[in-house]
């Protein structure tokens, strides 16, 4: 975003006054013509010389500026990398390499920059030699034509001054040559960014969510894939319902998790909540509903507090303190500087990765929304932190909370009668638990335990 402070640099108001100066030139010219024609031809061949060389300056600085916004870009990412990833340069002698890539980078920079100011200097040195050469000029003709009378030595110094009137917006324009182009390179790279999907903000949003959630016939191709990750999906959870979805590396876990969010649009089929489709509801309504715990949890950099606040404004101290103690981080918080008004600082990455799915737990249950989704809820945590959220699962299952979890953790996929098999391509396919056959389409909400605790967690319905 330093290209929008790029551009108001440019056209701030010193600029735009210099270009609202640029049509007067001409009328210099014009007042000039009415005193003497020969020496209004003379200024205006001098001004045709040093607008010309502004214009070609302008359009040559345009391809050296694009350059070096993106060299300067890849040498900021290369120190930013080497910042934040400095372990992994020290524990594999990975030295030698960011330096001969920072050397690299740097003198492509230094190139850049002095093809660009070499460029600048040369229309500015134009411009000088011009001023001066154009005064020359209308003094030794003003001169001449006064030893003929056709002109007087009065005519001869307003003359002159009009003739530097004139030339001076046009030096100025020159001059501005490189902020203009630095300008039009930054529009283009907003414009680009302007071009990215911006998501809904209108919708639907109901009174009230159950629980309940429904895939017909759901298909996802990643961009530039041919064979889908998963298609032909159909399946409903009734409200209370438990499903663990298991699957290897890349098999599809978090892209289902992302499509149940809301972050992902699936490429045929629906999702519906609560018999509406997804695609129509109100994203950020959406948000406040569900329970989501990601893969690779992020934070924002700024405190405790306001991290766990941003899924839920209403949170108080009580209720934070509850959340932590929930999510296991309640030592921790004891023990940081200023409690939840300590900062996260490069978006958590700083802490462990244990604490930052601690942290993750507590801002997803936040919401307390009627639908959970947990994505390999176990990975990084020690076996307290996994106790913790095997806990906390537990607690949302009996609170009658859909529960859909992607693991490939045997213990969590034992905690259900089915589970979902993302191996099984192209289409998932669902398996009952000590069973050959398959797992039917509709499961019912887990049954609070009774005096039957071996009594089944779902049942068949029709599809």
């Amino acid at each position: 975003m330093a290209g929008a402070d790029t551009i108001q640099t440019a056209y701030s108001a010193p600029n735009v006054a210099a270009l609202l100066d640029v049509p007067f030139a001409l009328i210099f010219v014009a007042v000039l013509f009415l005193l003497s024609p020969p020496l209004a031809i003379i200024v205006l061949l001098f001004l045709a010389l040093v607008f010309i060389s502004a214009m070609l300056t302008l359009s040559s600085l345009r391809q050296p500026t694009r350059e070096m916004t993106v060299a300067g870009g890849r040498r900021n990412a290369l120190v930013g990398s080497a910042i934040s990833a400095a372990d992994t340069v020290r524990a594999f002698n990975a030295q030698s390499l960011i330096r001969k890539q920072w050397r690299t980078e740097s003198s492509l920079f230094q190139r850049l920059i002095r093809s660009i100011t070499g460029r600048q200097g040369l229309v500015q040195s134009i411009s000088a030699s011009a001023q001066a050469l154009m005064s020359v000029a209308v003094i030794t003709v003003g001169a001449v034509l006064v030893v003929q009378g056709q002109l007087d030595i009065g005519g001869m110094i307003g003359a002159n001054i009009l003739a530097s009137k004139a030339l001076g917006p046009i030096i100025k324009l020159a001059q501005m040559g490189e902020s203009f182009a630095k300008a039009r390179q930054a529009t283009a790279l907003l414009q680009e960014f302007a071009k990215i999907p911006m998501e809904r903000t209108e919708g639907s949003a109901l009174d009230t969510y159950t629980g309940r959630i429904e895939f017909q016939d759901l298909a996802f191709i990643h961009p530039g894939q041919r064979a889908p990750l998963f298609e032909s999906l159909s399946l409903k959870l009734e409200p209370g319902a438990l499903l663990p979805i298991s699957g290897a590396n890349a098999a599809g876990k978090t892209t289902m998790a992302r499509l149940i969010v809301g972050l992902l649009e699936p490429t045929r089929g629906k999702i519906l909540v609560d018999g509406v489709d997804l695609s129509q509801v109100v994203p950020e309504w959406w948000r406040t509903q569900i329970v989501y715990l990601p893969q690779e949890p992020g934070f924002l950099n700024t405190t405790f507090r306001e991290n766990l606040q941003g899924a839920n404004a209403k949170l108080d101290d009580a209720a934070l303190n509850a959340l932590a103690r929930t999510a296991g981080l309640k030592s921790f918080i004891d023990q940081s500087p200023d409690g939840f008004d300590t900062r996260m600082e490069n978006n958590g990455a700083n802490l462990s990765l244990g604490i930052r799915r601690r942290f993750a737990l507590a801002r997803a249950l936040a919401t307390d929304g009627m639908l959970v989704i947990i994505d390999d809820p176990t990975e990084g945590l020690d076996a307290e932190g996994s106790r913790t959220v095997a806990e906390a699962l537990n607690a949302l299952s009996k609170r009658g909370r859909t529960v859909i979890v992607f693991s490939h953790d045997a213990h969590i996929l034992s905690s259900a009668p089915y589970y979902m098999d993302l191996n099984s391509k192209p289409v998932p396919k669902m398996i009952k638990k000590g069973a050959d056959k398959d797992a039917p389409t509709q499961l019912a909400a887990v049954p609070t335990p009774n005096k039957n605790p071996n009594a089944a967690s779902a049942k068949k319905a029709s599809s």
